[in-house]
This record gives structure tokens, sequence and C-alpha cells, in this order.
């Protein structure tokens, strides 16, 4: 695989929407998603009130990458191997002698099967046994289910837990497809009445950006899983009421992953009147507005359009599960992965030691206050953390699985879309491999406890030598 990756080379750009090209108020939305699912696990399904308060540093808890093991109410942080590097019953941190006692220093029993939810859809089940929490709408519900769990210890002394079913229910009925339309739930008639409050305008040189890329060639696809009405507001507030002019082709209610999964079949395309969905297409022969369908189709339309029988796509999105895997995995796209995380890693560097040239910081000094759990102080890094030695043993900097996941399936990590707005189209970067750099692949800078790891790793190594 050659060792840089150039949009230049690409001619498809597919964008997903939430928490890519649309970024929220981080703060205020995750409080927004939370009270949206509490106040139906109370007023709904009679749990405590209690749910409703939250402390202000209660979202510290929230952190990408967390599974929770659902009939124990355990939440883990997993290293690259499998084993479990902290975790948490309900809110409450388990201590390094409790995690040994219930887990062992080896890979977790459920590690493998964990591990094939970033291929599934990761959705809300009733059948599920175990949740990896992997983006900004999750997230939120980590805390409540954590919360929940603490709630029944205290007055039910439960050991296994049965509240799943009724968080399941929770996330539907606030995001099922009709909300929007129908002001059901807590969730859209909220961002509906404020989306100032919850929504950040798409920065200039963003729009700029999109407009040199459809200059130079490049078909532009949205692909979403939201549906039509909501993506609609969203791009109307970010980019403003003439957003269709930016995309040739905009997928709503992509359903992914299954959208780059499933065949045709299965999931074929729909066209839109007013919102509501109609009959199935055949196939798809011209750009425009759809929802659902499938990568295979649309692959075939993209030839096409560019005349090429292997044109190159790029995707950007947010999520392990819903995006950067399945478009690589099903579609052999390259990815980008939007990973706000690389700006939360960076808060904790003091200005005076920065090494960055000027044109790669200062960008993002407004953006850190807007990221407050990227760095958990319950659950440390996303991207490393430390593994007790035993007995007496020193311990050890590992990565964590989340981390392995982002090098084994981006092409490339990027804080933002704003990080690489002003950069030439032909600009070089640096791709994941897996027999280089650990800290090859990330742009503009690696997060700080991984480079900080690969100096250490090198620093031994030539001790050694």
């Amino acid at each position: 695989m050659q060792q840089y990756f150039s949009l230049a080379d690409c001619d498809v750009m597919g964008f997903d929407l939430d928490h890519t090209l649309c970024r929220y108020h981080l703060p205020q939305s995750a409080r927004l998603i939370y009270d949206s699912f509490a106040q139906y696990l109370v007023t709904e399904k009679g749990y405590d009130k209690d749910l409703l308060t939250l402390a202000p540093d209660s979202l510290d808890f929230c952190c990408k990458g967390l599974v929770l093991d659902i009939e124990e109410g355990n939440f883990l942080k997993l290293a690259e191997d499998g084993t479990v590097l902290r975790a948490s019953h309900g809110t409450k941190s388990m201590t390094h002698e409790e995690i040994l006692e219930t887990y062992g220093r080896r890979e977790w029993k459920h590690f493998n099967t964990v591990s094939a939810m970033v291929s599934r859809s990761g959705s809300y089940t009733l059948a599920s046994k175990y949740y990896l929490y992997d983006n900004y709408f999750d997230l939120p519900g980590a805390l409540l289910c954590a919360r929940v769990v603490d709630s029944l210890d205290q007055h039910d002394g439960q050991k296994k837990y049965d509240f799943w079913k009724d968080m399941v229910a929770a996330v539907q009925h606030n995001y099922k497809i009709s909300a929007f339309k129908e002001d059901c739930g807590t969730y859209f008639p909220e961002v509906k009445n404020h989306p100032d409050k919850y929504l950040q305008r798409c920065p200039e040189s963003v729009k700029k950006w999109l407009k040199q890329l459809k200059s130079a060639g490049k078909i532009l696809l949205l692909i979403t899983s939201s549906h039509s009405d909501y993506c609609r507001l969203l791009c109307e507030h970010i980019l403003g009421n003439n957003f269709e002019e930016y995309f040739d082709i905009v997928i709503t209610n992509a359903l992914k992953p299954g959208f780059f999964s499933h065949t045709p079949n299965q999931r074929p395309f729909r066209t839109l009147e007013n919102d509501e969905e109609q009959e199935a297409l055949l196939s798809l022969d011209k750009p425009g507005w759809y929802s659902q369908g499938n990568a295979i189709q649309l692959y075939e339309l993209l030839k096409k359009m560019t005349g090429k029988l292997d044109p190159k796509v790029v995707y950007f999105g947010d999520s392990m599960h819903s995006d950067i895997f399945p478009a690589r995995h099903y579609s052999n796209w390259e990815t980008v992965f939007i990973l706000e995380e690389l700006l939360g890693d960076e808060v904790a560097v003091p200005a005076d030691s920065e090494s960055e040239p000027l044109e790669k910081k200062g960008k993002y000094e407004g953006d850190q206050l807007k990221a407050p759990y990227s760095v958990s102080k319950q659950w440390g890094s996303f991207f490393m953390d430390r593994l007790p030695g035993l007995e007496n043993a020193e311990e050890t900097l590992v990565r964590t699985w989340s981390c392995k996941c982002v090098s084994t399936y981006s092409t490339i990590a990027i804080p933002s879309l704003e990080a690489i707005a002003d950069l030439p189209l032909d600009y070089r970067f640096t791709r994941f491999c897996s027999n280089r750099s650990a800290t090859a692949g990330y742009y503009p800078s690696p997060p700080r406890p991984l480079s900080y790891a690969s100096y250490s790793s090198k620093c031994i190594t030539t001790i050694q030598q």
C-alpha cells in the first residue's frame, strides 16, 4: 500500500452529516440527549425521578469506546488485546484489585463478540448482551445506564439487570423516523425550536473547500442515517438554504452500516415526496436526493458519472461501526475518521512546550472548551492507558482497543473538516499502515499520549541496542 494519501487522487468525496459536516455544541447536545432518554424512563417506565437531575461534572463519565456488559451493569475500557484496563459498576470505578478478581489479566471472555460489534449495526436491540458506545449520540445514554444501575443497586440490590429493554424503548421513542414530523419525544422538538443552541454553523473555510472540490471536478455525496426532514433542518442551518448546491447526491435514512453491507434487494433506494418514502427503485440512474439504498447501486451510478470503471471514493465520518469500518470493509473506500478526541488530548499540552508550526495551532483554541468529555478524568485517554504490573512489576503503557480500530480501518484521522480545509488539494497525508509508526495517519499531529508512548518505546529500544 502507498505510504501517502491525497484527496486529489479521489474522484468522489462522501460525507456523513452528524458530527462530521454538522458539528454540535457538545455540552448542550449531550444534556439534551440525556434528558430525552431520562424523561421517557421516568414518565413512561416509572424509574426513579432522581435520574432527571444531573450534577455539572456528571458528563465526565462519557467516553467513546466503552463497552457496557448489560447483564452485569459493568462498563469496560479494553486494551487492544482485549484485557480490561478500567471498569466501573454503574458509575462507581472498580479498583485494580476488583478488576483482577472479576476479569483477570487475560482477554475478556466476550472480546471476540464485542469486536464483531464493529461490523454489525451497533443498534439498540432487545437481544443485546453488550453495547459499544462509539459516537456522541450514544454517550449520554452510557451515563444514564450507569445511573440506572446505581439506582437499582440502591433500591433493589440487583445482581442481574433488566433495564435494557426500557432503554431501547426510550431511544426508539425519541429517534424514530416520524418523531421529527410529529414533534414526538424531547430531542427533535428542542433542536427544531433552538437550533443555535445545539448546532455549530459550518465554518466559511469548509464551505469554500466544498465548493473548491466541486470546481475541481469531484463528485460530492452526503450519506446520513438521519431522516430527510432532520437532515434539511441541519443543512439549512449550518450551510444555508442553498445547501443542495454543495452535493451531487444526497442520501438520507441510509441506515448505516447496512447501507454498505446490504444488497440492492435487501436495501433498495427510494425516492421522496414531502419527506415520505416512495416505492423502491430497481436501479439508481441519476444524481438527486434519495432515501435508504445501498453502496452497490450507488457505485454503479458513480461509474457512469465519472466515466471510470473503478472510481476512487473517500468517505468522511465520525462513527467506527456506522461509517469507517463498513465503508472500508464492504466497499473498499478510503476513510477519513473525524475524531474530536484529537482536540481533547491537546488541551493538556502547555503552550510553551508545543512544537508544531504556527500554522498548525491556534485554530482550535476556541473549540477545546466545546469538547468537555473527550478526555474523561474517570476513564482517561481514548488512545492509551496504563496497565498496572503484576507482583510489583512496572506498569506499562498500552493502546486501547478503540485506538487500534482507528489505525486498522481509517486511512487518516483528523479532529474536524476545518483542520484540512485550507490545505492544497494535492496535500499528501501519511496514511495509517501496520508496518509504520503508530502515530502515522493522524493530522495535524498525533494524540499526545500516543506520541509519548511511541517516543518512550524508541528510547527503550535505543538503550537496549
